[in-house]
């Protein structure tokens, strides 16, 4: 089977795009619910597949856009399993509020491990995975 038709359709695609978007980095964000807990406590639910990677930048866009949070850290507070705000989900809660959990995660980027923290900005980078830019190739 050829590659050719589903390449000519991304560049297709692509090309569809307003002038503008072009110009600019296109961000994809893992659209992952994020319920608040309370003023400075959140859950994000997990789907799709979604790994740590996905749930951190989920919670520092949530940190940075809804509670304004542009420094400091990102804890795990109750780790990765039945949500709390959506029966039948896995979810993870965090706080911007260092919840006093000691945590030695070494270098793991997890999310089942309460006390596991990040800096705001390190956790915002891994939305960076889902940054596709102008002249990138799609096979």
């Amino acid at each position: 089977m050829s590659r050719f038709p589903l390449a000519a359709a991304a560049a297709l695609a692509l090309t569809a795009l307003p002038a503008n978007a072009q110009a600019l980095d296109l961000y994809f964000a893992p659209k992952l619910d994020v319920n608040p807990l309370s003023a400075t406590t959140f859950e994000v639910i997990e789907k799709g597949g979604v790994g740590p990677r996905g749930i951190w930048c989920a919670a520092a866009d949530y940190a940075i856009n809804d509670l304004g949070k542009q420094r400091g850290r990102i804890y795990v507070v109750t780790p990765r399993g039945p949500a709390q705000t959506e029966a039948g989900a896995k979810g993870v809660a965090f706080s911007t509020q260092d919840p006093g959990i000691a945590a030695n995660t070494g270098y793991s980027v997890t999310t089942d491990v309460a006390g596991a923290n990040l800096l705001v900005f390190h956790a915002e980078q891994f939305c960076n995975d889902n940054i596709i830019e102008p002249g990138d190739v799609i096979p």
